[in-house]
C-alpha cells in the first residue's frame, strides 16, 4: 500500500465528509482514524492522534496514481514484520519492522539492504550506519 503523508491543514476533501472508524494501534497503543466514502466503503485516508497535524492518503483513491513518485529518497517500508512471506523489497530502501518512530518521536535506525530484501529470508546483508548505495554497489559517503 502506498500512502502519501501530506500536511493535514492543507487537505481537504471536496465532495463530502467521509466516515470515519476509529481504531487503536497495536504499535504505538494511539488511536488512527479511517476515513472512508459513506457509499462504498473504500477507504480514503488515515489521520492519527499520535500525528494530528498529518493525513495519510491512499495512493490508489488519487485521480492520478502516478502523480504521486515513490522513491528511495522520499519512502519507507514499514510493519514488514506483518508483510507476506516471499515479499521483495528492493536494496537501499529504509526497512523498519513496524514504525519508523518510536511513541516518544525517536526516529529508529532503518534496515537497509545492499540485495533485494525477501521478507521471511536471511540472505540479504545490512547496511553498516553510514553506508550509501549508488546502483548495486555499496559506497561510504565522503
Amino acid at each position: 500500500m502506498i500512502e502519501p503523508i501530506f500536511e493535514r491543514a492543507g487537505f481537504t476533501f471536496t465532495k463530502d465528509s467521509p466516515s470515519v472508524y476509529t481504531l487503536i494501534s497495536d504499535g504505538s497503543g494511539k488511536r488512527i482514524h479511517v476515513h472512508f466514502c459513506k457509499e462504498c466503503g473504500t477507504k480514503l485516508a488515515l489521520t492519527f492522534e499520535r500525528w494530528p497535524d498529518r493525513i495519510g492518503v491512499y495512493v490508489g483513491t488519487l485521480d492520478d496514481p502516478a502523480s504521486i513518485s515513490a522513491t528511495k529518497e522520499n519512502s519507507k517500508y514499514i510493519f514488514v514484520s506483518e508483510a507476506r512471506r516471499g515479499t521483495i523489497l528492493p536494496p537501499g530502501v529504509k526497512i523498519f519492522d513496524r514504525h519508523a518512530t518510536a511513541n516518544d518521536g525517536t526516529l529508529i535506525e532503518p534496515a537497509i539492504y545492499t540485495s533485494s530484501f525477501v521478507v521471511g529470508a536471511q540472505t540479504a546483508r545490512r547496511c553498516r550506519p553510514g553506508e550509501r548505495l549508488t546502483g548495486a554497489e555499496l559506497t561510504l559517503p565522503s
